[in-house]
């Protein structure tokens, strides 16, 4: 564990400067290899900070601006949301091994986007799959939080309880309707399960922004209130803190953040399980050096995935929902392992 806040404040920047530097290697390494310098001038012409004169071709621009830049920029923001939901849900649980989608969120956007695919709707805009899983990931959360709910209170077991069974049905009621889909329409769904960045668009940046960001900030706000929530139910209360209201707040923030981080890229795993507990380790677990840390460090992770599965067999290309859980699935062992021996 990193001893000071001095060397802690200094990892954080060097997670911002190393996030940049695997930005710009991802907007420049793929089928088509673009210079360094041609990437970053095609860059800060777009942001107003470069002339652009003979820095670049148009081709270039394209693939950079058009193709590249928003899978980047989703990929950023996806790793980023699922990095700290992660972390807020281990801090609210106390449990390392506790994920985001543990309410059921990704259960319920499979099930969306497979409805999505089964009506046909998909096919007509790019965004209607979208729209449908974030609809079945919101109501998956607010079907686990009532089945969870008695006289005003969640418990932590029930509610993973209530996570777990929400999960089986809509899995469920997801293998159903694949039963009745033709090929094509399952192919189109297996596509979208596996997850990954490939083929987003502008629109899908729109999208998937403002929500991310916003509940990213929600939770930086509430990095404080975690750390007194972490002493125990007791001394929250104890100091005037509203713990019921304010759990069920931060834990529906970080629910809606990997609802919108799912509906974009498809099933991505791992990043927000094995991200905060990494960052726990090096950081400990002060929660206002904690979740920007598993934001950053989520982020890197993820566009580094990204670019690792467009590189490491060109001109083929592994999604970066595999190569998360080719990276991520050995650590976990290995959690699981250190904790069998610590009982």
């Amino acid at each position: 564990m990193l001893s000071s806040r001095h060397n802690k404040n200094i990892f954080l920047l060097f997670l911002i400067f190393f996030l940049i530097v695997v930005s710009l290697i991802s907007l420049s390494y793929g089928q088509i290899n673009i210079p360094l310098k041609n990437t970053l001038a095609t860059v800060l012409y777009h942001l107003g900070m470069w002339d652009g004169d003979n820095a670049f071709t148009k081709e270039q621009d394209a693939v950079i601006w058009f193709i590249r830049m928003p899978r980047v920029l989703i990929g950023i923001m996806v790793g980023a949301g699922l990095g700290i939901s992660g972390a807020v849900m281990q801090g609210l649980f106390n449990n390392p091994l506790v994920d985001p989608g543990i309410t059921g969120v990704s259960a319920g956007a499979a099930a969306g986007a497979v409805l999505a695919i089964a009506l046909g709707w998909s096919a007509e805009n790019i965004l209607v799959m979208p729209m449908f899983a974030l609809g079945g990931s919101i109501s998956a959360v607010f079907l686990t939080v009532f089945l969870a709910m008695r006289r005003g209170k969640i418990p932590v077991m029930t509610l993973l309880l209530a996570g777990v069974v929400v999960g089986m049905l809509l899995g469920a009621v997801t293998a159903g309707i694949l039963t009745v889909m033709n090929e094509q329409k399952l192919q189109s769904y297996l596509f979208w399960i596996i997850g990954g960045l490939d083929y987003r668009r502008w629109e899908h940046v729109y999208i998937a922004v403002p929500p991310i960001l916003t509940g990213i900030l929600i939770m930086l706000a509430a990095a404080r209130h975690l750390n007194v929530l972490a002493m125990g139910e007791t001394e929250a209360r104890a100091v005037g803190m509203a713990v019921l209201p304010f759990r069920m707040g931060i834990m529906l923030t970080a629910a809606a953040v990997t609802a919108v981080s799912v509906c974009v890229s498809g099933n991505i795993g791992f990043v927000g399980l094995i991200i905060p507990h990494m960052m726990r380790i090096l950081l400990g677990p002060d929660h206002r050096l904690l979740l920007p840390a598993s934001a950053l460090a989520g982020a890197v992770f993820l566009v580094g995935c990204d670019l690792l599965g467009r590189v490491i067999i060109p001109p083929a290309e592994i999604r970066v929902g595999i190569m998360t859980a080719l990276i991520g699935a050995p650590y976990f062992l290995y959690l699981l392992r250190r904790m069998q021996r610590n009982f």
